[in-house]
């Protein structure tokens, strides 16, 4: 934990079903509603393992495991796979458009057919127009639609928050008749090659879980860094995913520099 004169109130929740891995139970940390971060105070809850989700703050403190790692790709030393490759040139005719954080009809459309798609038997399913804002928007961060048009048609959004630092890969929702197209590898390529170009030196891709096909797509892209003990290191492909963790008071403060 990062050692500053800057303190936030920290609250944790109460165990309920992990969204990730059946059976198991999950906990998340919660930055105090009340507090607005500037955007290094944002870096700063990011690189220490914080999360969005429309306002607020959190990372997953679960008792019995360690599962959701966070990570990140350094953008100066990534490198396209030979199917990254393949995936970036398939995608060579979309047009790409960066928006401000904003609701449309179009847009709205798009993430509904997605979700009833993808996710028909969760809770995301049938989602409205007020859980859309209230799940992609902060009214602090500084945070970008990226549009991908084929032809003038909207087939793909990656929801991306700036930071100082690099960019936080919120979600990106597709229509599901162009996943061949590998839209959400092609969204992580944009962003990392945008990012780079930007000079920026990180892209944030939220926690890489082993267990979870939603989650460990995460390892392709490399070279990534994960956040474990407090520092960021290189991922090995033996990194341990569900060491048990011991009790701890989540409830308090952090400090951030």
């Amino acid at each position: 934990m990062t050692t500053s004169t800057h303190t936030v109130k920290i609250y944790s929740t109460p165990p309920h079903q992990c969204s990730y891995l059946q059976g198991m139970h999950a906990s998340n940390a919660f930055v105090d509603p009340a507090f607005i971060p500037a955007a290094e105070s944002y870096q700063a809850l990011i690189d220490q393992g914080y999360r969005r989700s429309g306002d607020h703050l959190y990372k997953p403190v679960c008792l019995s495991c360690n599962a959701c790692i966070p990570c990140r790709v350094d953008t100066s030393r990534f490198s396209l796979s030979r199917s990254q490759k393949r995936c970036w040139k398939r995608n060579a005719d979309l047009q790409v458009e960066l928006q401000p954080a904003s609701f449309s009809d179009e847009r709205f459309a798009l993430y509904r057919k997605y979700l009833n798609s993808r996710h028909a038997d969760g809770d995301m399913a049938n989602p409205d127009k007020e859980s859309f804002r209230n799940f992609l928007f902060a009214k602090w961060s500084n945070t970008l639609f990226v549009e991908f048009r084929l032809h003038g048609k909207l087939v793909s959004v990656a929801v991306v928050d700036v930071l100082p630092r690099g960019y936080s890969a919120v979600y990106t929702f597709f229509d599901p008749q162009y996943s061949r197209r590998s839209p959400g590898t092609y969204a992580v390529l944009w962003e990392i090659e945008h990012a780079r170009m930007q000079g920026l030196p990180y892209v944030y891709l939220g926690y890489w879980i082993e267990e979870s096909p939603k989650m460990n797509y995460k390892s392709h892209f490399q070279p990534l860094e994960i956040l474990q003990d407090g520092h960021w290191q290189a991922f090995a492909e033996d990194t341990p995913s569900d060491t048990p963790k011991p009790h701890e008071n989540i409830s308090g403060t952090i400090g951030y520099e």
